[in-house]
């Protein structure tokens, strides 16, 4: 490891719980004897109905409690944040999706920017040990050399999603040259597995073939990407909250390939299997998991999609020894498992 690891964080604040990886990782943590507050607000960017259900999951451990709101309703957040006063924050919650920005940009800006400058402000305000905040591969862009480097300039955001990220991390790193707020950004790459997003390919796809629809294919399937297990991601973040960065005492000291800040404790990580697959080779092995053949509607590139995918993992590995590891065909195979059990299908 880089930093030596601090102790265990107990009273851990999370936003975006009734999601995808908040579900996820407030299941871990819980599960580790953490005390855990999710906070998420119900939207319908997708099946509300599902989000209650994680949270309903959650709510049979005692540890865990929920409030349900906004992350754009200041006076809601700050009471929630004040009345647990927690050691870390791990902020999850945002609009999400590429295609849905060129949609509605406005709720990325409430959400994304609005709602994450009242985490920030929480942060500081509550001199948290750590602050954890999800970014995205998105950031990466136009960028064409592979694998992607948390140390490489990512400026040529090709989406507004993406551009919306790329803004928390630069408000996250003044934060933390500001007011000392030790932070993590830890950029996402494809995540997959059960209790999955609808709006996500791997969800699309296996609900399409099951309706013997056809799935969409951009840009013809000439596209590839990093995927990454969620199990493996939330694991990954679990290593990451003992991990705070500190602030390098110069230029000298910090370690090649490290993306700590010069003037700040603040850190970019990469969590990604760092195994590109190519999509027609991830149809196949959705066909092998369902066991059904898919058709195939073959589309022009969609805006703001790039063309691929490819994370570089060494520095997570430095950081905490863990690399993802979960097999693409028994991840899938475990999602398919949950949405037939889910969807009765």
């Amino acid at each position: 490891m880089i930093d030596g690891a601090e102790c265990l964080t107990q009273r851990v604040f999370i936003t975006g719980t009734a999601g995808f990886v908040g579900y996820h990782l407030a299941q871990l943590l819980l599960n580790e004897g953490f005390d855990v507050v999710g906070y998420d607000g119900m939207t319908d960017y997708y099946d509300p109905q599902l989000k209650r259900r994680r949270h309903q999951n959650l709510l049979q451990n005692a540890r865990f409690r929920a409030v349900e709101a906004m992350l754009e309703d200041r006076q809601a957040f700050d009471a929630a944040v004040d009345a647990f006063a927690p050691e870390t924050i791990i902020h999850l919650a945002g609009q999400a999706g590429v295609r849905y920005s060129l949609e509605a940009p406005e709720s990325y800006v409430q959400s994304n920017i609005i709602g994450s400058f009242h985490v920030l402000e929480a942060a500081k305000r509550h001199a948290v040990r750590h602050l954890l905040v999800a970014s995205t591969s998105s950031i990466y862009g136009a960028n064409e050399a592979m694998p992607f480097r948390e140390t490489d300039k990512a400026d040529l955001q090709v989406s507004f999603y993406a551009a919306t990220k790329k803004a928390i991390e630069a408000m996250a790193h003044s934060y933390a040259h500001l007011w000392n707020v030790p932070t993590t950004m830890f950029r996402f790459f494809t995540v997959y597995g059960p209790w999955g997003r609808p709006d996500m390919a791997l969800f699309k796809f296996v609900d399409s073939i099951l309706a013997g629809q056809p799935i969409d294919l951009y840009n013809e399937g000439r596209l590839s990407r990093d995927f990454t297990y969620v199990e493996d991601l939330v694991w990954a973040i679990r290593l990451l909250i003992d991990v705070a960065p500190e602030r390098a005492s110069s230029v000298a000291d910090m370690d090649e390939g490290d993306s700590l800040s010069p003037v700040a404790p603040y850190r970019i990580v990469n969590i990604g299997g760092g195994k590109p697959v190519a999509l027609l080779d991830f149809v196949a092995a959705v066909e092998r998991a369902v066991g059904v053949g898919a058709d195939r509607n073959l589309l022009p590139m969609q805006a703001g999609d790039v063309f691929d995918t490819w994370a570089d993992g060494s520095l997570l590995h430095r950081l905490t020894g863990y690399s993802p590891q979960t097999e693409l065909d028994k991840g899938i195979a475990s999602f398919v498992a949950w949405y037939r059990d889910y969807y009765r299908r």
